[in-house]
């Protein structure tokens, strides 16, 4: 359980790609509910994920730097010397682990858990969440604020316009079941 919405947390790849995701992850870091966090090496491949699902080059630039430029903070540096001493199931995450270390986060919030696993964290002070357990957590800490992100969220929904309905539908497409659940039912 996160006991303060004053808390680090680096967002893994697969939860920035999926817009929907990202959008509320950025919107609940926008009215300050947590301090996102990530790597030069989650944007990489980030990019490339973009690349893969047809979006240009010119575009995956654009998407990352307004990132960058929304949460100027949240780019971590020097965190690269870390990586060859950490040791997880894949090899290939242990640039988000080391990022985590870097700046002293208390969440990973990913889609594969199975990637960070509790012994490993747990001697870094760190835990791993799924995307949809770490929404909720924030809701539950501050629903009110929670529930207005949400909602200038949806305002801002352009292309087409949704209603809080439609987005919440799409959230339980991208297997957040209980934050649509928690959302629909603070409206």
């Amino acid at each position: 359980m996160i006991h303060s919405v004053r808390f680090t947390a680096v967002l893994d790849t697969n939860v920035i790609y999926p817009v929907i995701i990202r959008d509320l992850l950025f919107w609940f870091a926008h009215y300050e509910l947590y301090t996102p966090k990530w790597s030069h090496h989650i944007f990489e491949e980030w990019k490339q994920v973009m690349l893969r699902k047809g979006v240009t080059e010119e575009e995956a630039l654009k998407r990352s730097q307004k990132a960058n430029l929304a949460f100027p903070d949240a780019l971590v540096k020097n965190y690269e010397s870390l990586i060859e001493n950490l040791s997880l199931p894949d090899v290939k995450d242990c640039h988000v682990l080391a990022a985590a270390i870097k700046t002293d986060a208390q969440v990973i919030v990913t889609n594969n858990i199975k990637d960070f696993p509790e012994d490993v964290l747990c001697n870094y002070g760190i835990k791993a969440k799924l995307a949809d357990d770490f929404l909720t957590d924030i809701i539950d800490l501050n629903p009110d604020a929670a529930v207005e992100a949400f909602k200038e969220m949806v305002m801002n929904k352009k292309n087409p316009d949704l209603d809080e309905y439609a987005v919440l539908n799409i959230l339980r497409k991208n297997s957040l079941n209980d934050t649509a659940n928690y959302l629909h039912a603070l409206l």
